[in-house]
């Protein structure tokens, strides 16, 4: 089987995941983008030694710890990560559409669209992170479906 279509199966598979169980789906982004922010802020410190990159790098590792180990106690961080999500979501459809022929165009367009709207609802992810698992799940459903179609 193909690279490209074992990662739309495996796409597909996840986006159903994120979008029928919406609160694994959050706690599993909020985990992820905890380790995330901790690898980055280790990075930060450890590329130069510079007063910006140690304070960065610091913020980034105690916001990345408060993700994995607090996961219901600072709504406001969940709408943060509904932000957090939209970008990048905007910037992976971006990175789709400057890339070579073998990603789709279509599917990087979707991703913009869904990172778009990820972001402008915002707001109501303070109150219900879930929408953001739903939005992510969704958009990992279009592009399995998009990676398999080719």
């Amino acid at each position: 089987m193909e690279p490209h279509k074992i990662a739309g199966i495996i796409s597909i598979i996840l986006g159903l995941i994120f979008a029928i169980f919406p609160v694994f789906g959050t706690v599993a982004m909020s985990v992820l983008i905890g380790v995330s922010l901790v690898f980055l802020g280790i990075a930060l410190i450890a590329c130069g030694f510079t007063a910006f990159n140690i304070i960065i790098g610091i913020l980034a590792i105690i916001v990345g710890l408060i993700f994995i180990s607090n996961l219901a106690a600072f709504s406001f961080l969940m709408g943060l990560q509904f932000y957090i999500i939209g970008i990048l979501l905007i910037l992976a459809g971006i990175a789709g559409l400057i890339s070579g022929p073998q990603i789709s165009k279509i599917g990087s367009i979707v991703v913009i669209i869904l990172g778009i709207i990820s972001f402008a609802l915002g707001g109501l992810s303070i109150g219900q992170p879930m929408f953001a698992a739903i939005i992510v799940g969704v958009s990992l459903i279009i592009e399995g479906i998009i990676l398999l179609l080719q």
